[in-house]
């Protein structure tokens, strides 16, 4: 199986199954020197890892990150660094049922028809479980990225038809302190109470519903990304469809913009305390796949999870028509927990590309 690897530079690769003994990543191309705050990359982990709420997969995993290589006295020694996860609350007994059906809009069939073998439990490297590791990832990067001041923030604008109004930017930790007020993890107070609201009864009638999750990436210099193929927004977008349930990425003004005229939606250029800035920011920090300087901007939409539990019809291995149900333990609405996991993805991208910015103007003088 391929594609276990994210990144150029600042590279990832992840490894282990949801019903395996533990998930993990190898963190390849981290600078020395970089403060490695254990109690931080924690912190992470826990906004994401299941059984945190009522609206969240019961499943109960501490995701306690052991750091295995890379680490000397609090600091990453430039040579790859090794974090594993253990597993510690699986059922694969609740799986069963289905060994031998293929689940609505879930990977079985894929799987089964590309590897002739699937692990059905839990859906093996499938599962979201895998994410886990990608936060573990992202806090490295995170931390690597404190050092230049660059800010990521995310949170659930939308679940359903439910849709947050835009937020004031101006104070990140204070929308920060309002997310994680919340189990919805949406920093508008009012909308997150709809939200849950909305997300309870969902999950009661043995449903699930998608959402929005909408990020800005603050204080990023003017020049990462490349022009042709490695646009900054093009990897940004790679990054955030390779995450379990997502259906779409829209940056700047995303597909509203399509409805404006050019002359509604061009960025003016303006000259403020000797910095070029524009006055609006439809392109969402990007332009020519290029960084401008100016807050990135971008959302990102997820799908209502497959496992409902509710009987469907399907077909078995054989091709025979037959019914399943959902049995275990599932999210029914995934945005709450993917927040920390579309923050991990953004700052492994940025973090890659700064790495690639800093070469060029080296070998630029």
């Amino acid at each position: 199986m391929a594609g276990n690897t994210f990144g150029d530079l600042f590279k990832i690769s992840t490894f282990g199954e949801s019903h395996g003994k533990a998930i993990g990543v190898i963190v390849d191309g981290c600078p020395a020197l970089v403060e490695i705050d254990e109690e931080f990359i924690q912190s992470e982990l826990d906004k994401r890892r299941p059984g945190q709420s009522k609206i969240t997969t019961q499943r109960k995993e501490s995701d306690t990150a052991q750091i295995l290589s890379g680490t000397f006295e609090g600091k990453s020694t430039g040579t790859p660094i090794a974090i594993v996860i253990p597993n510690e609350d699986q059922r694969s007994k609740d799986y069963s049922h289905i060994q031998d059906k293929f689940r609505p809009s879930h990977a079985d069939f894929t799987y089964q028809m590309k590897y002739g073998i699937r692990d059905y439990r839990g859906g093996g490297r499938s599962s979201a479980r895998e994410t886990a590791a990608r936060v573990a990832a992202g806090a490295i990067a995170k931390l690597f990225l404190k050092q230049y001041g660059i800010e990521i923030f995310a949170h659930v604008s939308a679940v359903g038809n439910i849709q947050a109004p835009n937020l004031d930017l101006n104070d990140l930790n204070g929308l920060l302190e309002t997310r994680e007020s919340n189990i919805v993890r949406c920093a508008d107070p009012a909308s997150a109470s709809e939200m849950e609201e909305f997300i309870n009864q969902v999950r009661k009638n043995g449903d699930t519903v998608g959402g929005v999750i909408s990020t800005v990436i603050r204080s990023v210099p003017v020049g990462l990304g490349e022009p042709v193929f490695d646009k900054l927004h093009a990897d940004l977008a790679k990054a955030m469809m390779s995450i379990n349930a997502v259906h779409g990425f829209e940056y700047g003004s995303g597909f509203e913009g399509s409805k404006m005229l050019g002359s509604e939606h061009n960025d003016i250029f303006v000259k403020e305390d000797n910095q070029v800035k524009t006055i609006t920011n439809f392109s969402g920090g990007i332009q020519g796949g290029i960084s401008n300087g100016m807050d990135i901007t971008f959302r990102t939409a997820f799908k209502p999870v497959a496992t409902i539990m509710r009987d469907q019809n399907t077909i078995n291995e054989e091709g025979n028509e037959t019914t399943i149900s959902g049995k275990g333990r599932h999210d029914p609405c995934v945005v709450p927990r993917a927040v920390i996991i579309v923050e991990a993805m953004a700052a492994l991208v940025i973090a890659d590309h700064l790495l690639k910015y800093k070469a060029y103007l080296k070998n630029a003088e």
